[in-house]
């Protein structure tokens, strides 16, 4: 079974047991790391998620999956908040944050340039609009490699 294949089937595990308990899925990563492989879950809530949240829904998908069994490695499961460099993945997401500032990276060079950091304006179109030291951009949502929050000092 891929990672890819994993990451699904535990996308619709969890997302019920989150669910129920008004604790939003973030991202999930499954992938070998130095000392093995690992499955992570960031979740996240309205206030913030608590080691309680976090130890809560890995009992209750440890036991699921347990059940499931269709890991073929061996992993350790880790259940956390994306923290304050929080991913960007959808549309809510950038809708969510807005007003804050914003690390994007992407596939290819926009105005010769893959990196940029600033205050996320808007989300609509299918385009990210940010303000970058005062310039407007709108960067296509296809194109981005990975978002982050970013801390502003």
């Amino acid at each position: 079974m891929r990672s890819e294949e994993i990451i699904n089937r535990v996308n619709e595990i969890v997302t019920p047991i989150l669910k129920s308990e008004g604790i939003e899925l973030v991202d999930i990563e499954y992938r070998r790391e130095a000392n093995g492989w690992v499955l992570r879950i960031y979740i996240d809530k309205e206030g913030g998620v608590t080691i309680g949240d976090c130890s809560f829904i890995s009992h209750e998908l440890e036991r699921v999956l347990d059940i499931e069994d269709f890991i073929p490695n061996p992993y350790n499961l880790e259940v956390s908040s994306p923290g304050l460099t929080r991913p960007l993945k959808s549309e809510k997401d950038f809708k969510k944050y807005r007003d804050r500032i914003i690390k994007l990276k992407t596939f290819q060079a926009i105005d010769n340039r893959r990196n940029f950091r600033g205050r996320l304006i808007d989300f609509y179109d299918d385009q990210i609009e940010m303000d970058i030291d005062g310039k407007i951009i709108r960067i296509p949502f296809k194109d981005v490699a990975k978002a982050n929050l970013d801390i502003d000092f």
